[in-house]
């Protein structure tokens, strides 16, 4: 596959996209069993998982264990800032310089040059 602004804007979105899915589902788990007891966010959870799992067929890209392992970064961050803006998770140095370094890699799994 070649890059194009077009493929990395669209592996972006969609890397957003299935990062708030899957937070989102996993936090509704955790409000319905850990705190709210309500089997409504567990249903919420549930939708939300299932639309996450289908996220990754939109990417432009053919080599699934590549998808998922530069996603994992792109996971990391989003936890990060879910974590900051809806539970007031105070982030330190770790936190940025570990997220940091999870972008790099991120980076360098999709657009390392491959023949």
């Amino acid at each position: 596959m070649k890059w194009t602004a077009s493929k990395v804007f669209q592996c972006v979105t969609l890397f957003l996209l299935a990062s708030a899915l899957e937070i989102g589902g996993c936090y509704g788990f955790w409000r319905a069993v850990r705190l709210e007891k309500n089997k409504l966010w567990a249903a919420f959870g549930a939708a939300s998982l299932v639309a996450y799992g289908g996220v990754f067929l939109l990417m432009p890209m053919d080599a699934f264990a590549r998808i998922m392992a530069a996603y994992g970064g792109v996971f990391i961050v989003s936890s990060y800032a879910f974590g900051a803006a809806v539970e007031g998770f105070k982030l330190d140095a770790g936190d940025y310089v570990g997220a940091s370094i999870a972008l790099a890699g991120v980076g360098v799994c999709l657009f390392w040059p491959r023949e």
